[in-house]
C-alpha cells in the first residue's frame, strides 16, 4: 500500500480521516492483574514510580491476536512490573500504513514499529521523530546493546544527521528453506529433486498422477500468496537465474534481483508453470497465509518456511505438526534443487522502532518508560516469556537447557490467538535462543526434528550487505515497487511471458526513477567503504 506523505496539508486531510480508521485494528488495552513473572533481568524496578498509560501500535502476524487480558501473561507481567497501563493496538500489514499516518495527525502512539519500507526517513524529513539521545544508551539499554546490537551498528542506522531511529533486533540465523512432501515422493516413486528440471518434473507429478490416492486430480505443486498484487520472493526461478532474496553485491555494485534483466528469464518460467497449472492456481489471490493452509490440507507439495521449527514434530504451530492431524502420513522435508546457491543474503537491521517528538516534547517519561519495557523484552527473561512462555508451566529449565512442554503452550497460547507471535514483535518471532547460550528441547523432539536443524544449518548464505540503504530524499519507493508489482502481473497474466520485461525496466528505471534508487544505494555502500 502506498504510504500517505506527512505534509502539511496531509497532516489536516489525516485528521479528518483517522475518525473513520479509528475503529480499525485490534486492540489489548485493559488494565490486567494477576501475578507476573519473577524478578529478574536488568530492568529498572519501578516501585515507587508514577503509574503512566501507554500506547503501543506494531504489526501483527496474520491470524494471530491477543487474548483478554486475564489469560495474556504477558500485558500482566509488563504493567506489574513497570507499573504502567500499556494499550497495544496491532495490524496486519494491508492497513498498517494508512492506520497509523492517521494516528500521527490526531494522537500519536507512544512506540511504534516501522513497516513504510525506507525505515522512518519520511517521518525524519516531516520533523515527526523524537530525538533519542536522552532515550537510548547502553546505559538506558543494557540488554539490548549487549544481545542484540553495537553502539557502532546504531550510529551507522542513522538518518538525516539525527538519531532518530533504532533497529530492532534481527535474525542472524538464516533458516529459510523450501519444503516438500517426501511421502508423496515415495508414493510416486520419486527422488529428492536435486535440480530445477527435476523440480519441475515433481510439480507434474504432483499435479497429474494423484500423490495423495484419493480417485482426483486435486492437487498441485508450488504454491506462495502474492496478496492480490505482487511476485514474491519464494519462486525457485529467482535462485535458478542467481538472484538472491534480499539484495547483493555483484560487480562492485547493489542488485535489487527483482530489477534484473534476468527477471526476463523469471517470468518466462513463472508464466509457464502457470499456463501449465502445475502450480496453485490462486498463488497470486491467495493472503498469507492461505498457502499454508492449504499445504496442510494436503492441496499443495512445495511451500517455502522461514523458521527453524517450520516443519518439527512436535511445535503445534508448525506444518509438520498440524498437517499430521489431517493425514498421518504426511512427512515434510527440507530440500534445495539449486545445489550450493545460497537461498538468500544474510539479512541486517531493517525495520526500526520510533517515538514521536510531540510525546519526547511533552511526555518525555512515557518514552523512558517504554524504552525500558522494550530493553526487558530483549532480555534473557523478557525474551523466554514472550517465545516459550512461563516457566514451569510451558517449559522447565536445567541450567541453559529449555525443555518445552508443548500441550500447555498450544492450550495457552496457541489457541489463546497464538499470541507470543504478536508478543515477539520487538525481538523476532523467528526463534534465537543461541542468542543467550540457550538451548530449546521441544517435548518429544525427534531424530526427525534434528536432521531438519542439521540440514538448515549446513546450507550457504551470503554474508550481510554491511549497511543501512535509504532511498534518495523524495524518491517514492511504496510508489515505485507498486509499478513494478503491476508489471510483474502484467507480464505473468497478459502477456504470458517475460518478452516485454526490457521494455518495462526501463520504464521503472527512468520514468520511475529506479535508476537513482540504485545509484543512491551504491552511494550508501560506498559511504560505508563496502563498495569501491
Amino acid at each position: 500500500m502506498k504510504t500517505l506523505p506527512i505534509t502539511k496539508s496531509a497532516l489536516a486531510l489525516l485528521l479528518i480521516g483517522s475518525l473513520a480508521l479509528s475503529g480499525c485494528g485490534k486492540q489489548a488495552e485493559q488494565p490486567a492483574g494477576g501475578a507476573g513473572q519473577k524478578e529478574g533481568g536488568t530492568a529498572a524496578a519501578t516501585n515507587g514510580k508514577e503509574k503512566l498509560d501507554l500506547n503501543w501500535f506494531i504489526n501483527a502476524p496474520p491470524s494471530t491476536n491477543l487474548p483478554e487480558p486475564a489469560k495474556d501473561f504477558v500485558l500482566q507481567t509488563i504493567q506489574q512490573k513497570f507499573n504502567v497501563n500499556l494499550k497495544v493496538t496491532y495490524m496486519a500489514p494491508n492497513d498498517y500504513n494508512t492506520k497509523l499516518n492517521a494516528l500521527l495527525a490526531s494522537t500519536p502512539p507512544d512506540m511504534w514499529r516501522d513497516m513504510n519500507g525506507d525505515g522512518g526517513n519520511k517521518y525524519a524529513v516531516d520533523g515527526l521523530l523524537a530525538d533519542l539521545t536522552p532515550f537510548i544508551s547502553p546505559t538506558t539499554m543494557p540488554n539490548y546493546f549487549k544481545h542484540w546490537t553495537t553502539e557502532s551498528e546504531v550510529k551507522n542506522y542513522q538518518i538525516q544527521g539525527g538519531f532518530y531511529r533504532a533497529p530492532l533486533p534481527y535474525v542472524k540465523m538464516s533458516y529459510r528453506m523450501f519444503y516438500i512432501r517426501k511421502d508423496w515422493l515415495d508414493k510416486l516413486g520419486l527422488s529428492m529433486p536435486k535440480t530445477y528440471d527435476e523440480y519441475v518434473n515433481v510439480l507434474r507429478a504432483f499435479t497429474f498422477q494423484d500423490p495423495d490416492g484419493n480417485g482426483k486430480q486435486d492437487t498441485y505443486g508450488f504454491s506462495t500468496s502474492g496478496g492480490g498484487a505482487n511476485l514474491g520472493y519464494e519462486w525457485p526461478e529467482l535462485l535458478k537465474y542467481g538472484l538472491l532474496f534480499p539484495s547483493f553485491i555483484e560487480n562492485n555494485h547493489w542488485v535489487d534481483p527483482t530489477l534484473s534483466p534476468k527477471m526476463q528469464q523469471v517470468l518466462d518460467d513463472v508464466a509457464k508453470l502457470t499456463q501449465e497449472r502445475v502450480i496453485d492456481p490462486d498463488w497470486y489471490l491467495n493472503k498469507s497465509p492461505q498457502h499454508i493452509e492449504k499445504a496442510i490440507q494436503g492441496k499443495v507439495g512445495v511451500v517455502m518456511g522461514v523458521t527453524r521449527d517450520f516443519a518439527y514434530d512436535n511445535v503445534p504451530t508448525s506444518l509438520q505438526y498440524r498437517s499430521k492431524l489431517i493425514n498421518p502420513k504426511a512427512d515434510w522435508r527440507p530440500f534445495t534443487m539449486v545445489g550450493d546457491t545460497p537461498i538468500m543474503t544474510k539479512t541486517g537491521p531493517s525495520n526500526p522502532f520510533l517515538f514521536p517528538k510531540t510525546v519526547a516534547e511533552k511526555n518525555p517519561e512515557k518514552i523512558a518508560r517504554s524504552v525500558e519495557i522494550l530493553d526487558w523484552l530483549a532480555s534473557e527473561e523478557g525474551y523466554l516469556l514472550t517465545h516459550y512462555g512461563q516457566e514451569g508451566k510451558h517449559y522447565t529449565r536445567e541450567g541453559k537447557t529449555i525443555k518445552l512442554n508443548t500441550e500447555a503452550y498450544s492450550n495457552d497460547v496457541v489457541k489463546q490467538g497464538d499470541f507470543l507471535r504478536i508478543w515477539s514483535f520487538f525481538t523476532n518471532e523467528n526463534h534465537q535462543p543461541e542468542v543467550f547460550g540457550l538451548t530449546v528441547i521441544s517435548e518429544g523432539e525427534t531424530d526427525r526434528d534434528r536432521e531438519i536443524l542439521k540440514f538448515l544449518t549446513s546450507q550457504p548464505a551470503k554474508s550481510y550487505l554491511g549497511a543501512s540503504l535509504l532511498p534518495p530524499s523524495g524518491f517514492d519507493l511504496a510508489g515505485f515497487r507498486k509499478r513494478q508489482n503491476e508489471l510483474f502481473s502484467k507480464a505473468i497474466f497478459d502477456d504470458k511471458s517475460g518478452k516485454n520485461w526490457p521494455k518495462y525496466l526501463e520504464e521503472l528505471m527512468t520514468k520511475y526513477k529506479g535508476a537513482e534508487l540504485v545509484e543512491k544505494y551504491d552511494q550508501d555502500l560506498k559511504a560505508a567503504g563496502i563498495l569501491k
